[in-house]
C-alpha cells in the first residue's frame, strides 16, 4: 500500500509538473517573481519532448508501480496519460516534437505578452 500511495504522489507531482510547465506563465503575469521556476520548467519539458526522452519521474513512478504489484507503463507520463486523450492510437515522434513546439511557443507568447505590459507601465497584471 505505502508503494502505491508514493507511486500516486508522484504521479501527482508529475501532473502538477506538466500544467505549470505548459500554464505557469499565466502565473507569471500575477507573479513576476515565478519565472525563475517557470523558466527551467518549461525549457525542461520542451526539451524532453524535442527529445524524445521519458521524464526521470516516469521512471519513479514505474519503479513504486513495481514495487506495489502493479504494472508501469513503458511509453513515458505524456504518451500514457495526456496522449491517451489526445491520439488514442499513441503518439509519434513528430506529434511528440509538434507538442514540444506548441509548449515552447505559447510561452514565448505569454512571456512577450506579460513583460511588454509591465514595459508599459504596469507592475501586475490584474488577473480575476
Amino acid at each position: 500500500m505505502e508503494y502505491r500511495l508514493l507511486a500516486d504522489l508522484t504521479l501527482g507531482v508529475h501532473a502538477l509538473f506538466v500544467v505549470f510547465a505548459a500554464l505557469g506563465g499565466l502565473l507569471v503575469a500575477r507573479w513576476p517573481w515565478l519565472a525563475w521556476l517557470h523558466l527551467p520548467a518549461a525549457a525542461w519539458g520542451a526539451a524532453i519532448m524535442f527529445g524524445g526522452w521519458i521524464c526521470p519521474l516516469t521512471y519513479l513512478e514505474n519503479h513504486w508501480r513495481t514495487l506495489a504489484g502493479q504494472q508501469g507503463y513503458a511509453d513515458g507520463f505524456v504518451a500514457d496519460h495526456l496522449l491517451a486523450l489526445l491520439y488514442p492510437q499513441g503518439v509519434t515522434r513528430t506529434a511528440q516534437a509538434v507538442l514540444g513546439a506548441l509548449l515552447a511557443a505559447s510561452n514565448v507568447a505569454l512571456y512577450a505578452w506579460v513583460f511588454g505590459v509591465r514595459r508599459r507601465g504596469r507592475r501586475r497584471l490584474p488577473l480575476p
